[in-house]
């Protein structure tokens, strides 16, 4: 019998918990801008007309590239924490 899975908030340790893809999406854009999203994501949707709206519509259809953007945030989030402690 498989074990049911545990309560969301069961995830103290996970840095994503908590953070919907919008804020993820605006705080990339926030310290990138739209073309060095571009440049470090490959997608038309971050180079062609870009918007939040958009982007969340191909991130939500688009598992690898979700991914790559919950890590580039994930990566942001350290840079950030690092600078502030330095």
């Amino acid at each position: 019998m498989a074990t049911p899975p545990a309560p969301a908030s069961a995830q103290p340790r996970n840095p994503l918990h908590g953070v919907t893809l919008e804020a993820m999406l605006q705080a990339l854009v926030a310290a990138y801008g739209w073309s060095g999203l571009a440049e470090r994501i490959a997608l038309r949707c971050f180079s062609q007309q870009p918007s939040i709206a958009s982007s969340l519509k191909v991130l939500r259809k688009t598992p690898w590239a979700r991914e790559k953007v919950e890590g580039l945030y994930l990566f942001l989030q350290r840079e950030q924490k690092r600078s502030r402690n330095s």
